[in-house]
This record gives structure tokens, sequence and C-alpha cells, in this order.
């Protein structure tokens, strides 16, 4: 994946998994997520510089609960165990882990001792922590020494100068831990003494002649949807091989206002790519006449994204063949959560299959090129922004592959097409007039198609749709939290939707967290 000797980060089920590595990251490191099933051997085959263990929702009393393999404490590798992975680190050294009926849940004022330790150099005694835990390490392991305490917890961190282990109970990871980033990054600069390398421009170099090597001379095709991961991995295999990539937007139609010009004008100005539109709208619309089922919906998008894309490749092919070039490689913006998620990384449970370009078969018989496979998706638009992308696409929000069709509750239709575009770009004008782009995750435009209201409007009596209107706040999508947005600035999306839309009479705000609810209506 990397060239760079990975931060291994050993995942024991925790929420956060992904948030760790990527803290990591942050702190200028290269990281991968491991499964706790990995052996020792698996582990020390990586070169790790560092482990880190994280959390988990198990106790490691509980029978069958995850553990830290035989030999790993021994590789002589600094290890940093969180929650979860601070106990099981405390138990397999020696250490007393045991249920004190005291439990922790939340903002918990912390004591540290900085004077002990870099583990926390630069910090206050005092501090706000966040803990998750019902059981408690009741003593810490010989040679230790006892760094952190709470009223409830009297281990609440300890650590060893000697074999560069330490742990802390609480999560540094979140953000709700005031110095958590600060834990850390000392670990890994103080402790552990690494450097910052791992930049946004290392990234573009590597993958730049990564790329360059394994595509050669031959053509390289690229399905672009609009959307970041697709435009930066293309933006990427461009810098690397020029005008052997030829990208392929389709437009089946269900895009929202502006994105088709965003990526045949902007994407193009800033980078030069060669690009092939294929105008499918009439074929999408005819294939989904008389379909309310979402799944079903799903389906159709899928499958006819798939015939489109899949004629406009043979026809770059037959056209390169016949200039005597070859057609060898199809790129996709796969990214790291995707390659974890599909039980990609080293044992981790399966989540979803990934398929960036829509589930392409087998017999297209591309290499693939994904030069994004190890980066997060903060990374990604810090990338595109090196790359001298727009805003608009490195910006954009999160937009489902099928598009406004699953964003339409019910057939899904022209007119109903033109009704949703028509809200969704006063809905995202509204939230870049205040500055709210980067405050939420995305804020998805829903039209309940099927469903009537009663309204009053020009002194007349309406019957028209309801637009439901969904900010949501997330790190990684899979939790969220609806955005808790200004009422001016809901007030004037609500008014403008209501006086522009001749078919809406009534706006109302999404205010579900997920779980209960996912953050797209189908």
């Amino acid at each position: 994946m990397s060239e760079h000797r990975p931060v291994l980060v050993v995942d024991f089920g925790a929420q956060y998994a992904q948030l760790i590595a990527r803290r990591v990251r942050e702190a200028g490191v290269y990281s991968e997520i491991i499964s706790h099933h990995a052996s020792a051997a698996e582990i020390d085959a990586k070169n790790p510089l560092a482990i880190v263990l994280s959390g988990g929702p198990s106790s490691v009393y509980d029978e069958g609960s995850p553990t830290l393999q035989e030999g790993i404490l021994e590789l002589g590798v600094p290890v940093l165990g969180i929650c979860y992975g601070f106990q099981v680190m405390a138990q397999a050294l020696g250490g007393d882990v045991g249920k004190t009926g005291l439990r922790e849940y939340g903002a918990t004022a912390t004591r540290v001792n900085p004077a002990l330790t870099p583990l926390f150099a630069g910090q206050p005694e005092k501090q706000t922590t966040w803990m998750s835990h019902g059981d408690q390490v009741q003593s810490a392991p010989p040679g230790f020494q006892v760094l952190a305490s709470t009223d409830a917890t009297a281990v609440a961190a300890f650590g060893s100068e000697d074999t560069k282990m330490f742990g802390v109970q609480w999560h540094p990871e979140v953000k709700h831990s005031e110095h958590g980033q600060g834990v850390l990054e000392n670990f890994l600069h103080k402790v552990v003494g690494l450097d910052r390398s791992w930049t946004s421009g290392n990234v573009i170099a590597e993958q730049v002649e990564a790329v360059a090597s394994q595509v050669g001379g031959d053509l390289v095709i690229c399905g672009l949807s609009g959307g970041v991961d697709s435009a930066v991995a293309a933006a990427l295999v461009h810098r690397a091989v020029g005008d052997q990539l030829v990208c392929v937007f389709v437009d089946h139609g269900l895009l929202r206002s502006g994105e088709r010009e965003q990526v045949e004008k902007d994407f193009v100005a800033a980078t030069g790519v060669r690009l092939v539109t294929v105008d499918a709208k009439e074929q999408f619309l005819g294939a989904l006449a008389g379909v309310s089922d979402p799944e079903t919906k799903r389906k159709i998008i899928g499958r006819e994204f798939i015939r489109t894309f899949e004629s406009a490749a043979a026809e770059i092919v037959a056209k390169a063949q016949g200039g005597g070039a070859q057609v060898k490689f199809l790129v996709q913006g796969t990214l790291y959560p995707d390659i974890v998620e599909s039980g990609g990384g080293s044992g981790t449970a399966v989540i979803k299959s990934h398929h960036n370009v829509g589930g392409l078969p087998d017999d297209l018989e591309f290499d693939l090129v994904e030069p994004l496979r190890t980066l997060f998706k903060d990374e990604v638009r810090a990338i595109g922004r090196e790359l001298g992308l727009p805003e608009a696409i490195v910006g954009r929000h999160p937009f489902p592959g099928p598009g406004l069709g699953i964003r339409i509750i019910g057939e899904v239709t022209k007119d109903r097409l033109d009704t949703l575009r028509a809200a969704d770009k006063i809905v995202r004008e509204e939230l870049t007039l205040a500055g709210l782009d980067a405050e939420i995750w995305q804020c998805p435009v829903v039209l309940l198609a099927d469903v009537r209201s009663v309204g009053v409007q020009g002194d007349g009596r309406t019957y028209g749709h309801p637009i439901v209107v969904r900010p949501v706040s997330s790190e990684d999508a899979m939790t969220a939290d609806w955005s808790r947005l200004p009422y001016d600035v809901l007030g004037k999306i609500s008014n403008r939707i209501t006086n522009e839309v001749p078919e809406v009479n009534r706006v109302v705000l999404d205010i579900t967290s997920k779980p209960p609810g996912t953050i797209e209506w189908e």
C-alpha cells in the first residue's frame, strides 16, 4: 500500500479505530489498521514504527473477548494502549484489571503528571478526558509508573520509559478529550521519536511515481462521477501519465444543478484531462419509469450505469486499438476506509462490498489503478487542493452514486427531478453564503413526491409537496448527528424554496441522529 513504515492500529472492535488511524496521520505519521487476530509474526512482517491498541466494546473478562496475540509485546516496538487496549495491555504485562463497580462515561476530570513522562509534556495537570469503561486497571504492571488518575480510577494511565510502552484509560482520539491529540503526538514524536514525514506533497510524489511505473505506455480510463474521490484519483493519474488517461463522465440526469458543468469546464480547465461525456438522461429516466421502491431504483441505476460505461469504454478501446494503443487500466477512487470495510484491513470484518464505478463486471478485463487506497477522505481533499482542483469539487459534500434518484421518495420523473434540483440548489447556495459548508458533513435535500400538504400561497389554497432538509455532522458517516444550523439560515432556506419552487409549499427539518436514522432517506 505504501513504502512508509506504518504505525499499526490494532483493532479490538472499536467504534473509533479508523479515527485513531486518522489522528496518527494528522500528526504527520503514516498509519494502518490491523485486526487483533494478527499474529506477532504478521505484525513484525510489517516492520511497524509503533503499535496503538484500540478501544473496544468488550470486557477483558468476557468469554471470547478479543485478546492480544502472544508475542506482540515482546517485539521491542513502542506501544500505546487506549481504553480496552490499555486494559488488555495491563493484563498481558502482569497488572490487575477488575470490576470495581465504579464506571466512567463521558467527560471526566483527570489528573495527569507531566513531570513523570513525555506522554503528557506541555499539558496541564488537570484536564478533561472522555471515558467509556466499566472495568478498571487496579494496579499497573511491574516496572510501570502510574501517570494519571481520576476520582473513580486510581490507575488512569501508566508507562515505562525503558520499554516505551504506555497506556491511557480515556479516548485521546476524540475531540472531547481536550488534550487528546497532544497525547498521541507526544507518544509519536517525543516517546517514539518519529518525524512528520506523512504529508500530502509526499503522497503526490510517491503516487505519481507508482502510477507511472504501473501504467507504462498503455492507456487508462476513469469513470468520473463529479465527486471528490474519482476527481482526485483522475487528477493524480493525469499528473503521472498525462494524455494516456481518458475520463468518462456519465450524465444520467440524476445530478444536482451545475454538476455537469463543474466536470466539463472547471475540472477539465484545472487538469487538462481528456474527457468523454455520455448523455444518458433519457435512457435512465425510461428505465426508472413507474418504479418507486428504493432498492429497485438503486439496482436499475447501477445496471444502466454499467451498460453506459461499458459502451463508452468499448468505443475508447476500439479507437485506441485502431491506433495501435492498448487500454489496460481502470482508475478507481477507492479510499482506505473502503479497503478496511471490505475486509481488506488484515482480517477486519466485512461491512460492505465496494466498487466505486458501480460494480463493473470482471469481463471488462482492466487492471485497477487505485492511487488513493491508502488515504482517508480528509487527506484526499488536501491532495486535491494541492493538485489545483476547484474548491467546488474538492470541498463537495458526499453525494450518493444513484444521485437524486434516491432523494425522491416515489417515482423518479423529469418534473420531480427539476423540482428537487431547484430546492437543492437553494439549500447549497444558502449554506455556502453562511459559511457553513465546512461545518457539516453533508446536507441531503429530499422530495416527498408521494406526499402533499395544504398550504396558502398568493392568497390561494395550494396542495404542494414537502421538502426535507437533512444537515448532518459526522467524522466518518458511520455515526452522525443533525447539525444545529442557525435559525436565520433555516428561515432563508425555507422562504426561498417556498417562494421560488412552485411545486413546494412546506419545508421540514430532519433532526434524527444516526442511529437510529440513516443519513440518506432511501
